[in-house]
């Protein structure tokens, strides 16, 4: 069996992390949710916290503004990516480490 190149490897998101995007979210869509209680893997689009479409074109926005990051509408994967709070981190925390 042969091993992923270190840079290969997907770089989990941190707790802090976990409740810094949780923040961003909360603050940007303007819900009526603690931070700290959204959910790490619940749905973020439809069941789970309920957002719609304008919401996750929104989250995109202040993610990329926040951390500097290439989010476009077209790429692949979004739907991953925007999946929950934990996916949409891991990313961010992926991407910092590039």
């Amino acid at each position: 069996m042969s091993e992923l190149p270190l840079q290969a490897l997907p770089t989990p998101a941190d707790a802090a992390l976990l409740l810094e995007v949780a923040e961003l979210v909360v603050s940007a869509l303007n819900l009526e949710v603690a931070a700290a209680d959204v959910q790490a893997d619940e749905p973020l689009y439809g069941d789970g916290l309920g957002l719609d479409s304008i919401d996750i074109l929104e989250i995109a926005l202040v993610v990329s503004k926040r951390y500097g990051l290439q989010l476009r509408a077209d790429h692949d994967d979004n739907h991953a990516i925007f999946h929950s709070l934990r996916s949409l981190s891991d990313h961010i925390a992926a991407q910092r480490t590039q």
